[in-house]
């Protein structure tokens, strides 16, 4: 059964995860209406946050025309993907450890969170065993939060040039993760920050890159994240709600 949480962002209502859904895409197209910056495209993926979320409520989203899941822990993508169509896509938004890279890479179609040379080299190392090209993200921590994972913004484009020369590693983009303030406003000069880097990355053209995707923006911010370029938001307890521990 859905939970069903009390949302001020969405009128005050109390809302299924499918009329959730529904307010979350026509919040997205207004958005983009609103964009004054270039965005990479202008279709804006949505990655439903499944994490501690029961294969049922997941089924839901997918019901409802959700493409892609977002999973914090490898754990859970672990768990969760026997029990789910492979139509959908398996994305890794949280911190990856690079001995849980051999477990990751065979599920993963977009790594979110490579933010060092030694977790690239990893992931290269175990997606040349399985014959695959590993789509990745660099996480960029452009608050400079000592409490999140994530490359300094001055680092980031060196890291890129690294990555371009790995074989079976591909350069898709950047993502980040804003602090969370009451303000939601607050959080547009970082998005616009990591807009300008992606802006300058994609301006490279750099080997064996794919620059497409600025994942930035979840359910309190992915708004604004939007108005400045993000084409890929992470959105959890928009969806489902706030999560019910017994």
């Amino acid at each position: 059964m859905f939970i069903r949480e009390y949302y001020p962002y969405h009128g005050g209502l109390y809302m299924s995860i499918a009329q959730n859904l529904a307010q979350i895409r026509k919040n997205i197209d207004l958005a983009v209406k609103r964009t004054a910056v270039e965005r990479p495209g202008q279709q804006v993926k949505l990655i439903a946050v499944t994490k501690n979320q029961e294969i049922s409520a997941i089924r839901q989203v997918i019901d409802n025309g959700v493409t892609v899941i977002g999973e914090n822990r490898v754990q859970e993508v672990l768990q969760k993907l026997p029990g789910l169509e492979r139509t959908v896509e398996c994305h890794l938004i949280g911190h990856l450890q690079t001995n849980k890279v051999r477990q990751i890479v065979p599920f993963a179609d977009l790594i979110h969170s490579v933010d060092s040379q030694q977790l690239a080299l990893e992931i290269d190392r175990i997606a040349s065993k399985l014959g695959k090209y590993q789509d990745i993200l660099i996480q960029v921590n452009v608050a400079g939060e000592v409490s999140k994972f994530g490359i300094e913004p001055d680092d980031c484009l060196d890291l890129a040039r690294f990555i371009s020369g790995l074989e079976h590693v591909r350069l898709c983009g950047l993502m980040t993760i804003a602090p969370h303030y009451e303000d939601p406003e607050l959080v547009r000069p970082i998005f616009k920050k990591l807009h300008k880097l992606f802006m300058e990355l994609s301006a490279m053209n750099l080997n064996n890159t794919n620059i497409t995707w600025l994942s930035m923006g979840m359910t309190s911010d992915y708004i604004i994240a939007i108005e400045e370029g993000a084409n890929m938001v992470r959105v959890g307890t928009g969806i489902f709600g706030a999560r019910q521990y017994k």
